[in-house]
């Protein structure tokens, strides 16, 4: 399986399981092959990484839910949350945006 390894001079590498690695850049709209995010852009993409966490999780309560509510079995989902893969990378962006250095990724 293939990788995405986001580089800084701030952090170490941030290494994500191809999957993962393109749904965050998926959800910032960047190119899934290589790029580059600047200090400038990275409170803007850490909130909506953030909006993005906070709407799934919504929405898979809301389907446990309904599924529940017709005595159905709850779906299940990755238990590893989008909110908590996302961790890691936000800590990237905090430190770099604060150093004012780049993240740049590659697969």
């Amino acid at each position: 399986m293939s990788l995405y390894r986001f580089k800084s001079r701030e952090t170490g590498d941030l290494v994500m399981l191809k999957p993962h690695g393109q749904r965050i850049l998926e959800i910032l709209g960047k190119d899934l092959t290589t790029g580059v995010l600047q200090p400038a852009e990275m409170s803007a993409a850490a909130e909506k990484l953030r909006t993005a966490a906070d709407e799934e999780a919504a929405e898979q309560q809301r389907l446990k839910d309904e599924a529940l509510a017709k005595g159905e079995v709850a779906p299940e989902f990755d238990p590893v949350s989008l909110k908590l893969r996302l961790v890691p990378f936000l800590e990237m962006l905090q430190r770099c945006e604060k150093a004012g250095v780049d993240v740049v990724w590659g697969v």
